[in-house]
C-alpha cells in the first residue's frame, strides 16, 4: 500500500495513510463563513519530548552496576556522587555563562520567569537561567531478598534542574534534568514559535500574539512550513541538550543513550478570523451547540472511535469561563482517558481547535511488524517513539476536521427559518405522491431524529435494520410484531426523510447517511424540544 516512510536512527520504520476525514471537513465551516475568515492554520503546539536511558527498570539498573563493577555497598556513595556531580554541572554551566542560577522554595511560574529574565537580559540565543525544584520522581530503592541485594523501583522526591534556553530555532525551551538516577529528561518546545522564526527567516510578514497567528502574509507557504514539524529529525535535535545538561554522558553513560519520546502532543486547527467581532458574534452560538449537541458517542467519533461494550474509562466535557463578556476566556474540552479535544478562542479573532494526545495507544499507525516468523505490515497500536511524530499530526488534524465538521451546522436564523418552512410544509415526490410534513417537537418525529443521529452512524451510516433496532419500542414500531411488516415501516420512514432530504442513499450499497441539511435540521429539532421549548415556555409562564 502506498505511503510515507519515515526512519529516524534508533526508531522503527513506519508508514504514514492519513485518517479518512470527510470530504470537505473543513471546507464545508470555512465557505459558509468564508466572507468573515482570513484563512486557516494547523500546526504542532505546545509539545514535551521525554528522554529515557535503558536503565529505567530495577534489572536493567542492576545489570549496569554489575556492568560498572559498582558492589553493592558503594550504591548509595556512587549515586549521592552522581547526584552532587549532576546539580554542580548546573551551577558550574551558569556561572561559565554568566546566567543565574535560582532555588525555587515556592509555586512560581517557572516559564514566565524566564521569559522576564530574558527580556531584562536581551537574551537572543543560549541559556537564559537554571532554576533548581524539589519535586516528586521515580527512582530505585536498594533492599536485601533472600540474602541478596535487590534493585526496585520507588517514588521519592529529588531537585530537578530546569535549564531554559533561547534556541535559534524553537525560540524559548526548557529542558528539565532529574538529578538522581534513572535522570529522565523532558524537553519542551512550541510549534507556533518554531513556526514564526520560519517565516521570519523566509521574509513571509505575519502578526502574532502568544502562540496565536492572527495574520499571515501567505496561509499556503505557512502551512507548508508547518507540516515539516512532525518530520524534523528529533534525536538530532534533542541529544546535543542532553549532552550539554546531563554531565555523566561524557563518561559513565557515554554507552547509553536516550530513547526519545513524545510525552505530550498539542496539535492546534486555528481560524483566523478578519476581526474579533466576526468571531464574537458566532462564538457563542458554536459554544453552546458543543455544549448541548455533542455527547460521548459524538466525541468518540471525532477521535474515529465507536464505543464499544469492551471500553473502559469516561468521555468526560467540561466548560470553563461561561461569561460571554470574556469570549477569550471561554472554552469547552472533551476528555476521553488522558486525551482531549478542545475548542477555544484565542487572542480574540482566532478559532481554535486542539488535540492533545497523552496517550496514544488507542491510535493506530501502520507498520512493518513480525507475525509468526515473517515481516507484514499492518496497523498496530501507536507508541510513543518521536518516530511516530508524523501519525500524531494525522490522528490530531482529522478529529480538528471533524469536530469543525460538526460545527458547521451552526447557522444564521434567516436559513433556519428557510429550512424550517420546508419541512414542515408536505414535499412533492410524483405528480400524485406527496411526502408527509414534519413537526420538529412531535415527540414522534424527534425520535426519528435521534436515532438517525446516534454517534455509530457517523462513520459508516446506518442500515434498515439499524433504525428499526433502535426505534423498536417506539409508537413507531411497538404495535407491529409481523417483521416483515416493520421492515416495510421502517423503509416508509426512511424513504419520507429522504424526500425531504434529511438522508441520503450510500452509492453501491444498502446504507445510508445523513446529508448535511440533515444534520443541521434534525440536531435543531431535537435541541428545540429538549432545551429550548421548555426554557421559553417557563419564560411565557412566568
Amino acid at each position: 500500500m502506498d505511503g510515507l516512510c519515515l526512519k529516524f536512527s534508533g526508531q522503527s520504520r513506519t508508514h504514514s495513510r492519513p485518517l479518512q476525514v470527510e470530504d470537505g471537513a473543513m471546507r464545508e465551516f470555512i465557505s459558509k463563513y468564508a466572507d468573515r475568515i482570513h484563512g486557516v492554520l494547523s500546526c504542532f503546539d505546545r509539545m514535551l519530548f521525554r528522554g529515557y536511558l535503558p536503565i529505567m527498570s530495577g534489572w536493567q539498573m542492576a545489570q549496569f552496576f554489575n556492568n560498572s563493577n559498582i558492589r553493592y555497598r558503594e550504591l548509595k556513595p556512587f549515586l549521592l556522587e552522581q547526584a552532587a556531580r549532576v546539580k554542580q554541572h548546573g551551577v558550574d554551566l551558569a556561572q561559565k555563562e554568566g546566567r543565574p542560577f535560582q532555588y525555587l522554595q515556592e509555586k512560581v511560574r517557572k516559564e514566565e520567569l524566564a521569559r522576564q529574565i530574558a527580556e531584562r537580559d536581551h537574551i537572543e540565543d543560549g541559556l537564559i537561567c537554571v532554576l533548581s525544584v524539589l519535586e516528586p520522581c521515580r527512582t530505585f530503592s536498594f533492599r536485601t531478598e533472600k540474602g541478596k541485594p535487590f534493585v526496585a523501583s520507588a517514588r521519592r522526591k529529588c531537585l530537578f534542574l530546569y535549564y531554559y534556553f533561547m534556541d535559534r530555532d524553537f525560540g524559548l525551551i526548557h529542558v528539565k534534568l532529574q538529578t538522581w538516577f534513572p535522570l529522565q529528561i523532558q524537553v519542551y518546545v512550541n510549534g507556533h514559535e518554531w513556526l514564526a522564526r520560519k517565516l521570519k527567516e523566509n521574509g513571509i510578514r505575519y502578526t502574532k500574539q502568544e502562540n496565536a497567528f492572527l495574520w499571515i502574509e501567505d496561509m499556503a507557504r505557512a502551512q507548508a512550513f508547518s507540516d515539516r514539524f512532525a518530520s524534523l529529525e528529533w534525536p538530532r535535535i534533542l541529544n546535543p541538550y542532553a549532552r550539554k545538561v546531563n554531565p555523566l554522558m561524557q563518561d559513565i553513560l557515554e554507552l547509553l543513550p536516550y530513547y526519545w519520546v513524545t510525552a505530550q502532543s498539542e496539535y492546534s486547527t486555528d481560524i483566523l478570523f478578519k476581526s474579533a467581532s466576526h468571531l464574537n458574534e458566532l462564538y457563542p452560538r458554536l459554544l453552546s451547540h458543543s455544549t448541548l449537541c455533542f455527547g460521548a458517542k459524538e466525541v468518540m467519533s471525532f477521535l474515529g472511535k465507536k464505543i464499544r461494550s469492551q471500553f473502559e474509562g469516561e468521555v468526560v466535557t467540561d466548560v470553563a469561563d461561561l461569561s460571554f463578556k470574556r469570549i477569550p476566556g471561554s472554552r469547552i474540552k472533551h476528555r476521553v482517558k488522558q486525551n482531549w479535544l478542545k475548542m477555544y478562542s484565542k487572542a480574540g479573532s482566532v478559532l481554535r481547535l486542539e488535540m492533545v494526545i497523552n496517550e496514544p495507544e488507542g491510535f493506530t499507525v501502520r507498520k512493518e511488524v513480525t507475525r509468526k516468523g515473517k515481516k507484514v505490515i499492518k496497523w498496530v497500536d501507536m507508541l510513543k517513539g518521536v518516530a511516530y511524530l508524523f501519525r500524531y499530526k494525522d490522528v490530531s488534524l482529522a478529529a480538528n476536521g471533524r469536530y469543525l465538521n460538526a460545527l458547521a451546522q451552526v447557522d444564521d436564523p434567516t436559513d433556519a427559518i428557510r429550512t424550517l418552512d420546508r419541512i414542515t410544509t408536505r414535499k412533492q415526490i410524483a405528480p400524485k405522491r406527496t411526502a408527509k410534513a414534519f413537526n420538529p417537537v412531535a415527540r414522534d418525529e424527534v425520535q426519528i431524529f435521534r436515532a438517525l443521529l446516534a454517534g455509530q452512524h457517523m462513520i459508516r451510516g446506518f442500515s434498515n435494520p439499524d433504525i428499526r433496532q433502535i426505534l423498536k419500542d417506539s409508537p413507531h414500531l411497538n404495535g407491529i410484531s409481523d417483521p416483515k411488516r416493520r421492515s416495510a415501516k421502517t423503509t416508509r420512514i426512511l424513504n419520507r426523510c429522504h424526500a425531504h432530504g434529511l438522508i441520503a442513499k450510500i452509492p453501491h450499497s444498502r446504507r445510508w447517511r445523513v446529508t448535511k441539511h440533515g444534520r443541521i435540521t434534525m440536531s435543531a429539532a431535537v435541541q428545540l424540544r429538549d432545551v429550548q421549548f421548555p426554557v421559553f415556555h417557563s419564560l411565557a409562564a412566568a
